[in-house]
């Protein structure tokens, strides 16, 4: 399976979701929470696959929420509407096979919680987790 923001492999019982959205560094925007969602769901669906792996590219993991996204809300609390915080977001915490995040680059805000969300973590070296919202002042 391949959309637009998510790369969906299968390696023998091993069932591969790549975020892909190198050039903002795999900011998490609706549609990719969307997609990975559904990715999670058919992966977890396919009796021959016995673990999920969750990653990025080397430069990052994934660099947290789409800030451009994020400024169209009015409010902080609009972020958290169940459309955008809620719903899909979780649904990778919810999967009832082993789940990965194998980590290398940034791994900052929404995207330290999604590996975070994630069984096991296997980090790189290069990998670097952080939650910068509390630096973020609207």
């Amino acid at each position: 399976m391949q959309s637009e923001y998510i790369l969906t492999e299968v390696q023998g019982a091993v069932g591969i979701i790549r975020l892909n959205r190198p050039n903002v560094r795999n900011a998490l925007c609706l549609a990719m929470i969307d997609e990975l969602a559904a990715a999670v769901d058919m992966l977890e669906a396919n009796a021959a696959i016995g673990a999920l792996v969750v990653t990025g590219d080397d430069r990052a993991f994934a660099a947290g929420a789409d800030i451009k996204e994020m400024m169209a809300f009015q409010s902080f609390t609009d972020v958290f509407m169940p459309d955008f915080n809620a719903g899909n977001w979780l649904r990778l915490s919810t999967c009832r096979k082993p789940t990965i995040a194998a980590v290398a680059g940034f791994a900052l805000g929404g995207g330290c919680e999604l590996a975070l969300m994630c069984d096991f973590i296997l980090a790189a070296e290069t990998a670097k987790f952080g939650q910068l919202e509390v630096t973020v002042v609207g």
